[in-house]
């Protein structure tokens, strides 16, 4: 009974080392994967801003705009889900005056502005749609960014190349070093898969204004552990 008692002891002395010395034979590397594509979908942000002595002049005339830019997306098949208002401000305009003068500034008009955050999902209509909003009035534009529908696929493709790297990378390791490479022992996503970002090849000349679409890139990374062989 003693005899057993000890050698439990020395096992339990001993499993941090042999764990120790298990984790330390080990390949830990990172995994990159990239996709390319096309894009499918762009989103946009604009809008109109006016300037006017009454504040209610000034919304009056954005809001007569507005109503014109969503009235011209419908038309040009853009759905309600794809429209929303992202932004609107009112603010005085005050007179300028000089360094010497302790008078306060006065009020003398308002800026007003109204901006619409927009999905087109049919990329041969986006010149055209831009267009017909600057001549309904639209003055503000405050981004074009491109994007796809549904992007899953293309993230799930990437992440299957990152693991493929990260394997390719492990065995290009053990091989260098002489050694066999065992399983893998652990494997985490290392992230990406967001938002996808434009790559600067390809153009597209829509109907009314020239649009570079590009590609887009879509990348993704994992974290791997493999065992060394015996």
């Amino acid at each position: 009974m003693r005899l057993l008692v000890q050698l439990a002891g020395f096992l339990i002395l001993f499993a941090p080392f042999a764990m120790a010395e298990e984790a330390s034979r080990t390949i830990s590397v990172t995994g990159q994967g990239q996709v390319e594509a096309k894009p499918d979908m762009a989103t946009i942000t604009l809008g109109t801003t006016s300037q006017a002595r009454q504040a209610g002049e000034a919304l009056a005339e954005v809001s007569a705009v507005t109503a014109r830019v969503f009235t011209r997306l419908e038309a040009a098949g853009i759905a309600p889900r794809d429209m929303q208002t992202s932004n609107l401000n009112l603010h005085p305009l005050f007179s300028s005056r000089s360094s010497s003068s302790n008078e306060p500034p006065k009020i003398t008009g308002f800026s007003a502005s109204n901006m619409i955050t927009i999905r087109v999902r049919d990329l041969a209509s986006l010149g055209r749609i831009l267009d017909q909003v600057a001549e309904d009035g639209a003055n503000e534009f405050n981004g074009l960014r491109f994007g796809l529908q549904v992007p899953e696929p293309l993230q799930e493709e990437a992440r299957v190349a990152a693991v493929k790297d990260g394997m390719a990378r492990a065995a290009l390791l053990a091989e260098a070093a002489g050694v066999e490479l065992g399983p893998v022992l652990t494997i985490s996503d290392g992230g990406g898969g967001g938002a996808p970002v434009m790559m600067a090849r390809g153009a597209a000349s829509f109907e009314a204004m020239p649009v570079a679409s590009g590609e887009l890139s879509i990348s993704a990374s994992v974290n791997m552990v493999f065992a060394i062989g015996e």
